[in-house]
């Protein structure tokens, strides 16, 4: 194992342990050469990463041409983008692999994972979310919405899920609160940027008032599953896998 860790989103003390080099965005040329020079032909893609400017990225003289073989998609959604991505990697000779395949134990599975249990509002608030995100997914905008009594409160765009629960927070009605839901998008490729769920998610859902976090079952990873569990048992919340062709795919 080989890991290339991309200066300023890696953490250099979790990849320590590890064989590794910290390399920036847009030096794609020593990035290809030092997976090459490690032998590596199979690659999963893991992590956030926020898209850079084209002013930040600086790109080497290899990212340069490889920025052209992108093209249009640069400007595109994320899953447009990666997707551009992992084809130019597999031209390359590399085998690109889902985090998935590798951390099958991580997909979050499906049903109800706590002691609190979604109500008949609760309910219909997924139903609406699951419509919201069908059509914000196939735009390749976002992962994520919260919904309260039927009302969409946020949708997910460039700023991640953690500032739209903070955003969320100040945005929320009287009574039952609402629920998260994260699912994959249509049509995504599932090499890349899977929904991921964990300990803060939950946390951050609690500080936002609401009552559940619901996800796509065996579409998204859900990191340290047992402490993620227990934080929502302990906030009173409801986690619950889903399969999303099961509820109305219409707003």
């Amino acid at each position: 194992m080989f890991i290339v860790g991309l200066e300023s989103f890696a953490d250099p003390a979790v990849l320590a342990p590890y064989p590794h080099a910290i390399i920036r965005l847009g030096a794609a040329g020593r990035i290809l050469s030092q997976l090459r020079a490690h032998h590596c032909r199979d690659l999963v893609m893991i992590g956030p990463v926020r898209r850079p400017s084209l002013l930040d990225l600086r790109p080497d003289a290899e990212g340069a041409k490889l920025l052209a073989r992108v093209g249009r998609a640069a400007f595109a959604g994320d899953d447009g983008l990666l997707k551009a991505v992992i084809r130019i990697l597999s031209e390359e000779g590399f085998h690109v692999r889902g985090a998935h395949e590798i951390l099958s134990q991580a997909l979050g599975p499906a049903g109800l994972l706590t002691q609190t249990a979604p109500d008949a509002l609760a309910l219909a608030d997924i139903t609406r979310a699951v419509a919201v995100l069908h059509l914000l997914g196939a735009a390749d905008i976002g992962q994520a919405c919260i919904v309260q009594q039927g009302l969409v409160l946020a949708v997910e765009a460039i700023e991640g899920t953690d500032a739209m629960l903070a955003r969320a927070g100040t945005l929320r009605r009287p009574g039952p609160g609402g629920i998260l839901l994260k699912l994959v998008k249509p049509g995504q490729d599932r090499r890349a940027d899977l929904p991921t769920i964990g300990p803060t998610t939950v946390q951050h859902a609690a500080q936002a008032g609401l009552r559940g976090v619901v996800f796509e079952a065996n579409g998204t990873l859900l990191a340290e599953r047992a402490t993620t569990i227990a934080t929502a048992d302990q906030a009173g919340l409801f986690l619950l896998g889903i399969d999303p062709t099961t509820y109305g795919a219409k707003p």
